[in-house]
């Protein structure tokens, strides 16, 4: 396990943060691979409720979409699916959610992705005052308010959390 670099990076998602002029904090930890929420929380000593992970998922026609979720919960794509007005939702092969996004799964924001996707939020997160995304790098989050999520990527509200 290698620390991480003490200088946050520079990525399409702090570049979007930045030009839409939305305050935020870098937090670097060291990434493990299918660590989740879990090890980001611990490394960051923040609760895991307000480390929010950015899924890649798709319909039925395969059109990509994200869904922003709480990092101790789980989507019901049943549940989405209904909310969104789609047959099925189902979670995004790895390596076609890369595609759409440009970051590596472990890595991938919400923000500056290489495609402009729907994205679909769940409605509690906007109870938080401060939350922990991905900022585009494996081991790179940023705090930021979920207000302003909501104000400038402009997500659909849905109710799909799973404890």
């Amino acid at each position: 396990m290698t620390r991480p670099d003490p200088h946050p990076p520079e990525t399409p998602a702090t570049r979007f943060l930045r030009q839409h002029q939305l305050a935020f904090s870098t937090h670097l930890y060291t990434y493990e691979d299918h660590g989740g929420t879990k090890v980001s929380s611990r490394e960051l000593n923040v609760p895991e409720h307000a480390v929010v992970k950015t899924l890649v998922m798709e319909d039925e026609s395969r059109h990509p979409l994200i869904v922003l979720m709480h990092g101790d919960r789980k989507v019901s794509t049943k549940e989405l699916a209904r909310q969104t007005s789609h047959k099925q939702i189902s979670p995004c092969d790895p390596a076609v959610a890369q595609r759409h996004t440009g970051y590596l799964v472990g890595g991938t924001s919400p923000f500056g992705t290489r495609k402009q996707l729907p994205i679909f939020m769940e409605r509690s997160i906007l109870d938080l005052s401060l939350i922990y995304i991905n900022g585009g790098k494996r081991g790179f989050l940023v705090g930021v308010h979920p207000h302003d999520i909501l104000r400038v990527l402009k997500p659909t509200l849905v109710n799909v959390a799973l404890e």
